[in-house]
């Protein structure tokens, strides 16, 4: 791990189906309160790992980056993604454990992410969603450089009520390397 961290990103693989099982339904209910509930059925190991090997193909075809950002005993506090890799550009989905929140979980998983994006996509820009209601997620962006470019209505239901959202863009030839 980086002696500047005490959070290391990984990509994503096939055995951490478990590990991810759990991570996900111990935060089920945090992750529910910021963005879209990923639906009942998703809470199964067969699901997982489904899901887990879409994730794996998707990034074999050079579309997403899947990763998990764990910390320093190994244990999942975070995923941490790159999606709808195309044409110089991706979009950045986090979300962090509860038990995580508040201790730069986010920022240490996203400045490496950034790193990722450089050196082993070479993009040159990276997009965020932010939902109202979530203004931690808007400052840790805002922290790594991203830009509020676009207010969007009806962005996403969260707990059953419609929210509206940001779009947030990050040039990363301007951006900070850490």
């Amino acid at each position: 791990m980086s002696t500047h961290s005490p959070f290391l990103l990984r990509t994503l693989q096939a055995d951490d189906t478990a590990a991810l099982l759990q991570f996900e339904l111990a935060n089920r209910e945090w992750f529910e309160r910021h963005v879209a509930p990923r639906g009942a059925a998703f809470y199964s190991h067969d699901a997982v790992q489904a899901h887990i090997d879409q994730a794996l193909a998707e990034h074999r075809a050079g579309r997403y980056h899947p990763n998990l950002l764990l910390d320093r005993r190994g244990a999942i506090v975070g995923r941490v993604n790159l999606k709808d890799i195309e044409a110089g550009r991706a979009e950045v989905g986090y979300r962090i454990a509860q038990q995580a929140a508040g201790r730069g979980a986010a920022s240490a998983g996203l400045a490496q992410l950034i790193a990722l994006a450089r050196a082993h996509w070479g993009l040159q820009t990276l997009e965020a969603l932010v939902a109202e209601g979530n203004p931690a997620s808007a400052r840790v962006l805002e922290k790594a450089g991203f830009v509020c470019v676009e207010r969007m209505t009806a962005l996403a239901e969260i707990a059953g009520v419609s929210r509206n959202g940001a779009r947030y863009r990050l040039a990363l030839s301007a951006a900070t390397a850490d």
